[in-house]
């Protein structure tokens, strides 16, 4: 999938832990860790906010496109 997520590199950067960071936003830490790992299908705008909130971040510090190889413009 060419969005990847970059929860664990803001998570390093604020010295977090997944489980920490779940408590902070208010979900189970495995959902965080569907999120985080890239095998989420969607991801709420409440639950970005919560995210930017807790890591004190934009939106795309957490979310970034790559382009498949394939890609053609």
């Amino acid at each position: 999938m060419p969005v990847v997520v970059d929860i664990d590199v803001m998570l390093a950067r604020r010295k977090m832990g997944v489980g920490e960071l779940a408590e902070r936003i208010g979900i189970t830490p495995t959902n965080l860790a569907v999120l985080k790992n890239g095998r989420a299908k969607a991801v709420r705008f409440t639950t970005l906010d919560a995210l930017c909130q807790a890591l004190e971040c934009q939106p795309g510090d957490l979310l970034r496109w790559e382009p498949d190889e394939g890609f053609d413009r």
